[in-house]
């Protein structure tokens, strides 16, 4: 399953990330949510691209206005896909979008 969404792009926002026992993950920052899927959320966040990788995974909320977006489910990693790792990006990003 394949989403996009939008957040306010008129105001800077702070970008956090707590994680709640494993299974719960609060995100602050999102710019839009690029795609996601019971494994995989890929996020846009105002520090970059965000890859969340895990098991089960479910967007528990989203609020587009704010920027934030609360996922659960088992969380195995997160990876920031940024500028120092353009090359990694553009396979990852070659291998979501075939």
């Amino acid at each position: 399953m394949s989403q996009h969404y939008e957040g306010n792009k008129g105001s800077v926002q702070e970008h956090d990330v707590v994680m709640r026992g494993r299974r719960i993950l609060d995100i602050t920052g999102v710019k839009q949510v690029e795609s996601f899927d019971s494994e995989e959320f890929l996020l846009e966040t105002v520090m970059g691209f965000l890859s969340i990788r895990g098991q089960n995974l479910q967007m528990k909320n989203l609020d587009v206005d704010k920027g934030v977006v609360s996922i659960k489910g088992k969380i195995f990693d997160l990876v920031y896909l940024d500028e120092h790792h353009q090359e990694k990006a553009k396979g990852f990003f070659s291998k979501l979008f075939k």
